[in-house]
């Protein structure tokens, strides 16, 4: 199955010359920056030490460490499911700790999230499930539909849109996911393992699908531990080790690739 042409979702995603200049300049704006982040857990575990990392607008990125790195960690801070213990997690100029409980899910309206295990919602078809994204946070009614058609067109399964989850094949679910991460027009996508469950034809699919959205200015950070893509890809790589970042820089997903 070839990935879809994208078509531009609205004009909020539209790529300008910033963007086209971002990627891994170094030069872009900041969508995200974590400056001295440390994170220990009442158990006495470190799993951050002292981070500092920015992603910049229309950059992408590969965040890749062993199991217990600290990498789950990062991306809980990223959507503010955790609280740095020490530093500052600044997301679109905010920083997460002054932001009040109560106006986190408008914050995470600029954080679009996929899954390795899709997290659909079984009964509901597949525009009704990128459509929940936008009822939950208030969208007016007259503009979900037009918001969740755009993203469809994006992934390429417009004419799936009826269809239930348990229907569609794996790759078709994670586009589904994807979709769903998209249809608020996100400027940063997160990506956790979005491959892991699928075959290596379908996991490029989503990686080629990925870096199309990329295209159009949105800022990706995926967590993985696919060492072939990354290689394959040579794109930024953020490595970390024991809670530190260790390498930052383009390439594979090993120093000497």
């Amino acid at each position: 199955m070839t990935t879809p042409t994208i078509l531009r979702p609205a004009a909020a995603l539209d790529p300008s010359p910033d963007h086209a200049a971002a990627g891994t300049s170094g030069v872009a704006r900041p969508v995200v920056a974590l400056r001295g982040v440390g994170k220990v857990y009442p158990n006495g575990t470190a799993a951050l030490r002292d981070v500092d990392l920015s992603l910049g607008e229309g950059e992408f990125v590969f965040l890749v460490g062993p199991s217990g790195a600290g990498k789950s960690t990062l991306l809980k801070l990223l959507i503010r499911d955790e609280l740095p213990t020490t530093g500052e997690v600044i997301l679109d100029g905010r920083d997460l700790a002054r932001v009040p409980r109560r106006k986190v899910p408008e914050l995470r309206r600029k954080i679009g999230i996929v899954f390795q295990d899709f997290k659909l919602l079984p009964a509901r078809s597949v525009r009704e499930n990128v459509a929940f994204a936008l009822e939950v946070t208030g969208t007016p009614r007259g503009r979900i539909r037009p918001a969740v058609d755009r993203a469809l067109a994006v992934v390429g399964l417009g004419a799936q849109a009826d269809q239930l989850p348990p229907t569609l094949s794996g790759g078709e679910q994670q586009r589904t996911a994807i979709a769903r991460a998209l249809v608020h027009e996100p400027r940063l996508i997160i990506a956790d393992e979005p491959t892991g469950n699928l075959d290596p034809l379908i996991s490029w699919e989503i990686l080629q699908l990925l870096l199309r959205i990329n295209e159009l200015g949105v800022t990706i950070l995926i967590a993985t531990h696919n060492a072939g893509v990354v290689t394959a890809l040579r794109r930024r790589v953020v490595a970390l080790e024991e809670g530190r970042v260790v390498r930052d820089e383009v390439g594979g997903y090993h120093r000497d690739d």
